[in-house]
């Protein structure tokens, strides 16, 4: 257990830290899943595929613009979520 009082400032800094990052993770995740849902749908509505698509970029660069998430992290999960979108709705076109 910290003693001294910085140590213990640094403590509690780390909690809040930890559970405001957990939280945001999670949010990522469940926008990333929706999407994906959306796009793995037997008929993909292209609309709606997009804006779930762009709601979890955007959550996706808030977090690695905040340290959350690494940036190259980031950019490769958004480019094989649009990449899937694109695929996916190609598919359903033809």
């Amino acid at each position: 257990m910290a003693k001294h009082a910085s140590a213990v400032k640094r403590n509690r800094q780390r909690i809040v830290r930890t559970a405001r990052n957990r939280s945001t993770k999670a949010a990522i995740r469940t926008f990333v899943k929706k999407a994906r849902l959306a796009i793995a749908s037997p008929t993909p509505q292209a609309e709606e595929v997009w804006t779930l698509v762009v709601k979890a970029s955007s959550a996706i660069d808030k977090a690695a613009q905040k340290g959350i998430v690494h940036p190259k992290k980031a950019a490769r999960t958004k480019s094989r979520l649009a990449r899937a979108a694109h695929k996916a709705l190609t598919a359903a076109k033809a």
